[in-house]
């Protein structure tokens, strides 16, 4: 199963996979081998793991959705993805980049939905449309403390260091 799969999985379709999960895992099965089989993290299988021994079949069932629900339905999701993958100048774009501010102004001429460019671009990252950028660092000019006896990255072998004793 793919991240775009998972990210259109109703809630009775993830309980549904989170029972069969806890089902093998009663049965013997490794949590990594469940991982596999549920294309989940096995960080998430431990989880699960935990909460079946703990709790028991139970804590594993769905409860109460917390959250605002998208304003998206399952077919717009899937309307915003192949918006995606057709070409930006068709929209009227001069170019062939899709930013997440383009993206955003499409999904409300679209669908009637403002989003904010940031949200756009996680709702790219979940549907599988875009990898996560990392967050920018301040780079570093030069190492400060690259001259000092104390760095980690000075050689304690040198001879104007580590002066030999007689």
């Amino acid at each position: 199963m793919d991240i775009a799969a998972q990210i259109s999985l109703t809630r009775e379709e993830m309980e549904q996979r989170r029972l069969e999960a806890a089902q093998d895992l009663l049965n013997g099965l490794s949590q990594s081998k469940v991982a596999r089989k549920f294309s989940v993290s096995r960080t998430t299988a431990s989880r699960w793991y935990r909460a079946l021994a703990n709790k028991g079949v139970e804590s594993l069932k769905r409860r109460k959705a917390t959250g605002r629900p998208s304003r998206l339905t399952r077919d717009q999701l899937e309307r915003v993805a192949q918006i995606y993958r057709d070409r930006p100048v068709m929209f009227g774009f001069s170019d062939d980049r899709w930013t997440t501010s383009r993206m955003a102004a499409v999904i409300e001429r679209e669908f009637g939905v403002h989003y904010d460019r940031d949200h756009v671009g996680r709702l790219l990252y979940k549907l599988g449309l875009r990898e996560r950028k990392p967050r920018a660092r301040h780079a570093v000019v030069g190492a400060p403390y690259a001259a000092s006896r104390y760095s980690p990255n000075t050689d304690l072998s040198r001879s104007e260091i580590s002066p030999s004793v007689a």
